[in-house]
């Protein structure tokens, strides 16, 4: 008599079963791998590009790419219009995005994610009072209330940050308030309450743990509007200032060339929309890995 045996498989658990779901959706590893080399780029620029950025070279005004009629492979990317090698600016402007949505995304996550949690907590009349605020921001274009703000405080790197996390700021309130009326209702709030924790434990360290997933979902789609919003305050003169190599403020340089030398203009583009694609593609892969709901058997 054949005997069969049966295999089982084991779930994985752990960052082995966040992985799994993670490398599941293509996309989100590609975006990954795009999001590590830009990552190391902007990490180690100062010894990968070829030229100063900011170094003016006369004699090579508008130079074209490499592989075009005219280019040298000195300057792969071609100079823009005072000389100045602009893959290495591009380079050096990935560090300032990725400045820009670290800073931008702390902010707005410990601001929100304290709002939301106090919002949803204490509800009454402090609920109503702090959301009716974030639905005032939220009614304003994000773009529009930033450049006010940003027109108010004086045009700069800093005050763009400041006023981009402020726009974002209302995305974390809404969700955490959002996941924190969920969870304060469930019997382990309810035991640990009966249990003798008090308020701030039960917030901080009972609560807040069981609401990061949609969270880190929400940081990661907040990381790429960020880097946009500080490139578009940049393009309109009122993010970081020349000679910053800034990608919204490469583009800005570079506008009244876009006839007679395209490629001071498309590079900044395309690095802006390389960055942002694979940052939406990895918050995709997250969103799957970190919701339950999404989880394919």
């Amino acid at each position: 008599m054949a005997v069969v045996e049966i295999k089982t498989t084991t779930p994985p658990t752990g960052l082995s079963e966040f992985w799994y779901y993670f490398s599941r959706n293509k996309g989100a590893v590609i975006g990954l791998v795009v999001f590590a080399i830009i990552l190391f780029l902007a990490v180690f620029a100062a010894f990968v590009t070829p030229h100063n950025p900011s170094i003016q070279n006369r004699e090579v005004l508008l130079l074209p790419p490499a592989w075009a009629e005219g280019g040298r492979l000195t300057y792969f990317l071609g100079t823009d219009a005072v000389g100045r090698d602009i893959l290495s600016r591009l380079i050096y402007g990935a560090r300032f995005s990725l400045f820009i949505g670290v800073v931008v995304v702390s902010i707005s996550v410990v601001s929100g994610v304290l709002v939301g949690l106090i919002a949803g907590y204490f509800r009454g009349r402090t609920d109503t009072i702090i959301m009716r605020v974030m639905d005032i921001i939220l009614a304003f274009p994000s773009l529009l209330l930033a450049l006010v703000l940003v027109a108010v405080l004086g045009p700069g790197l800093l005050n763009a940050m400041i006023a981009i996390s402020l726009v974002n700021l209302p995305h974390f309130v809404r969700l955490t308030r959002a996941a924190v009326m969920t969870e304060r209702t469930k019997d382990y709030v309810i035991a640990s309450k009966v249990a003798g924790a008090g308020t701030l434990r039960l917030m901080f360290l009972t609560i807040l743990p069981n609401c990061l997933a949609p969270l880190i979902v929400q940081a990661t789609l907040a990381f790429s509007a960020a880097i946009l919003d500080a490139a578009a305050l940049g393009f309109l003169g009122m993010g970081a200032q020349p000679p910053t190599p800034e990608w919204g403020t490469m583009l800005a340089e570079a506008r009244e060339f876009i006839q007679r030398a395209w490629w001071v203009v498309t590079f900044p583009g395309l690095a802006i929309l390389i960055t942002v694609l694979a940052i939406n593609l990895m918050g995709d892969g997250l969103r799957d890995a970190l919701d339950p709901k999404l989880k394919r058997s």
